[in-house]
């Protein structure tokens, strides 16, 4: 991965789940505490509850509905707010970002985070980990209607944080995102390499990506105010 042209980019644009927070939280809780859960609530084996499930999960993927607690309570007829407080322990900052975080303020960039977690999981994961001081704005996709997929989102995006996109850094493990972003003019384009600790790396294709954070600090030291 070259160096990033940081003279070049004002707004620093950061997903949540998988690029600043370890995704084992996430993986864990959809692919074995909630099947788990919804199993000893319907009365089924784990083997038919993952059946009744997955294809669910392939349906929505990629829409708003994916990221709703509230459709998937509605839909599964569990609390999934109370039940991701169950694994809550397992929510947790990747050891490399903190550091990368507090190199953007202090050479003066525009940092927004935006994430299609719906509000009330973005809500747990702050109770659990101190993000938001090193934010100018939380937005959760939810707030537009359009999933980062869409590029409606990109249009509301804009329209309120006035950002120039040829001027961005976008950085997401989700590869139609990225490709969403790229469609709208982000100008930089940045994968994760391993969103979760406990997987192998992706392949991250057509995409440069970050294995650790500090690795994209040449060039920003030199950035910082006076």
């Amino acid at each position: 991965m070259l160096p990033l042209p940081w003279h070049q980019i004002d707004t620093v644009l950061l997903d949540m789940d998988g690029t600043l927070l370890d995704l084992h939280f996430d993986n864990h809780f959809w692919l074995k505490h909630l099947p788990q859960r919804y199993a000893e609530h319907h009365g089924l084996s784990l083997a038919l509850a993952e059946a009744e499930l997955l294809p669910l999960f392939r349906q929505h993927a990629g829409t708003l509905n994916w990221y709703c607690t509230d459709f998937w309570s509605r839909e599964l007829n569990l609390s999934i707010r109370d039940l991701k407080r169950e694994v809550a322990d397992l929510i947790a900052l990747r050891a490399d970002a903190e550091l990368f975080l507090r190199a953007l303020r202090e050479a003066g960039k525009r940092v927004v985070l935006i994430t299609n977690a719906h509000r009330d999981s973005l809500s747990l994961k702050l109770e659990r980990v101190e993000l938001a001081p090193w934010f100018e704005r939380l937005i959760s996709s939810h707030d537009y209607g359009f999933p980062k997929e869409d590029q409606q989102f990109w249009f509301a995006l804009r329209q309120d944080v006035e950002f120039d996109p040829a001027r961005s850094l976008f950085i997401d493990d989700s590869l139609p995102i990225l490709r969403s972003a790229g469609r709208f003019g982000v100008a930089q384009l940045l994968a994760v390499r391993q969103p979760d600790s406990q997987a192998g790396p992706k392949d991250t294709e057509e995409f440069a990506a970050v294995e650790d954070y500090r690795a994209l600090l040449q060039g920003l030291a030199g950035m910082r105010l006076s």
